[in-house]
């Protein structure tokens, strides 16, 4: 773990995740995510789409895709690729529209570069995202049990 205060360590109904973010490539997105990591708003949060050979998307306090925590972001696009493992924020059709909701890609995704603000990439766990039930909507979906900032996890 090379920084803990730009670590999260998410733990899943399949397992524990770890993700580096990245405060070089969007630095408001990751400045948003601690804060909301840090006042527990992941924690019990479905993984509310997650498509096969794409991606999982969680981060909607309603569970559905429709909800956020109420701040938009301003797009941070860069020019780092979607592989596998990267962790983006979700957004609607306007760029402008990230909030809470963000997504891991399963498998490469080369028509998000410079769509999406890529703002970590899982280092470890990448098999128990792999396991998280499928669907739109998922039946019974997986969920995070808890989500911190490894600085903060004593």
């Amino acid at each position: 773990m090379s920084d803990p205060e730009n670590t999260l360590l998410i733990e899943t109904t399949k397992g524990k995740v770890v993700v580096e973010m990245r405060p070089d490539l969007a630095p408001g997105h990751v400045a948003r995510i601690k804060e909301l990591v840090r006042e527990g708003f992941y924690d019990g949060i479905v993984f509310h789409r997650v498509i096969d050979g794409f991606m999982a998307q969680t981060g909607c306090p309603n569970g559905t895709g429709t909800g956020g925590s109420g701040k938009k972001l301003k797009a941070e696009f860069s020019k780092e690729k979607h592989v596998r493992g990267t962790v983006s924020a979700a957004r609607a059709m306007d760029p402008n529209s990230a909030d809470s909701q963000f997504f891991i890609v399963f498998e490469d995704a080369p028509w998000l570069d410079g769509q999406y603000s890529v703002w970590g990439k899982v280092t470890e766990g990448m098999e128990n995202v792999d396991q998280i039930k499928r669907g739109e909507p998922v039946r019974d979906p997986d969920k995070i049990i808890s989500m911190k900032v490894a600085a903060d996890a004593a």
